[in-house]
């Protein structure tokens, strides 16, 4: 069986971002079912993709809004008006239907279409009908475009939020329909993309390395909690305003909190433990150097890469109800609260009493729950396959 992956931004080995892990994970599986996978998409400016043989690469492109010039962004709103197309999906129309397709010809022949997340498969929708697929959707995008469009500060924003939540429903609707087979990465997503019969879906329960990861025992701890993220996600940065607003000026003083990662400007702290570091070089080993992990999702969907990676490596963790969606098992070591307050003494209480588990049960769970799933994914494929190419 050879799958055309066609997803946003290619494999590039670096695994900078939740999505980046996911896909991963979900091609790593596909491969271990006994599927070839060739993928098709864009890469980052100036990252190669990490396995030229197996990967078409359509161009490279940079679609992170946050850092764009203003006359960018007035660029893709403007063509996303003229074109219908959601504000995700014309970023990638750097390159035309007819040109994809040229790509997409001399690369097959394909069985079967892995629609990887709306974004891709919204901006040339109308070239992935000719073969059965299969949706992965990393989340209900509708929905988090509209809890995003509940949180803008600006009319505008809120706008355009709404719009992208309009078009986002209309196209989960018809990519599920087409799809024999759907996946998701979190339980609750099933039903609301409309498709939580068996035969119509299943959850990927992800992992976030093949290997399980090694814990360094004993931990050399310089912070007593660290977060890390792409803040300048909006779902990510509704759950950091929810911490540094609510939980962190509940947190005593000589309290040292480290935030890796993207920061949007203007997010700030007034408190004297909190740190910005920005970008650092090892993230599993910048997780590892805190006492206790705060997992602080509170809005979108999917599943949450971070707590699967805090639970992999057996972390004390104190989390949000939001922050376990798509996780069917939750350690000893694990404080679950969306109080402000007891979040706040929770983490105290954890750094004070640092308990680390062995993460590698969880590990091995959700590898052997995410090939299952997606054998029968693959199993669903095969009738419509031997059928169309009868």
């Amino acid at each position: 069986m050879h799958l055309l992956f066609a997803t946003s931004i290619v494999p590039d080995g670096a695994l900078a971002s939740g999505y980046e892990i996911a896909n991963a994970a979900i091609i790593a599986a596909l491969r271990r079912a006994g599927a070839r996978v060739t993928v098709i998409g864009f890469t980052w400016p100036g990252k190669p993709a990490s396995d030229p043989q197996n990967t078409i690469v359509l161009g490279a492109v940079d679609v992170r809004t946050e850092g764009a010039s203003s006359l960018q962004k007035l660029a893709w709103v403007a063509k996303a008006m003229l074109s219908g197309l959601t504000f995700a999906s014309v970023k990638l129309r750097v390159v035309t239907d007819s040109e994809v397709q040229a790509a997409v010809d001399r690369a097959g022949p394909f069985d079967g279409y892995v629609l990887n997340s709306v974004q891709f498969a919204g901006a040339f929708e109308s070239l992935f009908g000719d073969r059965p697929s299969i949706f992965v959707a990393h989340n209900v995008e509708y929905r988090s475009a509209q809890e995003n469009a509940a949180a803008a500060g600006g009319l505008l924003q809120r706008l355009l939020f709404r719009r992208e939540a309009k078009l986002l429903k209309a196209m989960e609707e018809r990519l599920c329909r087409r799809a024999r087979f759907v996946f998701t990465l979190a339980e609750e997503d099933r039903s609301a993309l409309g498709v939580a019969s068996d035969d119509r879906s299943a959850v990927l329960p992800l992992v976030t390395c093949a290997e399980t990861p090694v814990q360094k025992n004993p931990r050399c701890i310089d912070c007593d909690a660290a977060l890390i993220g792409t803040w300048t996600w909006q779902p990510n940065r509704i759950g950091l305003d929810w911490f540094l607003d609510k939980v962190v000026p509940h947190l005593r003083p000589d309290f040292r909190v480290r935030i890796a990662g993207s920061v949007p400007s203007g997010v700030i702290s007034a408190h004297p433990g909190v740190e910005f570091v920005g970008r650092v070089p090892d993230a599993q080993a910048f997780v590892q150097g805190a006492a206790v992990i705060p997992l602080i999702s509170t809005s979108g969907s999917g599943v949450q890469l971070k707590t699967i990676e805090t639970f992999e490596l057996g972390l004390p963790s104190v989390a949000t109800s939001h922050s376990l969606r798509g996780i069917d098992h939750r350690p000893v070591n694990c404080i679950v609260t969306d109080d402000p307050v007891a979040f706040a003494g929770a983490l105290e209480a954890a750094a004070t009493d640092v308990r680390d588990v062995d993460g590698s049960a969880f590990h091995r769970r959700q590898m052997k729950a995410l090939d299952a799933a997606i054998r029968l994914g693959l199993k669903k494929l095969e009738p419509v396959m031997r059928k169309v190419f009868a």
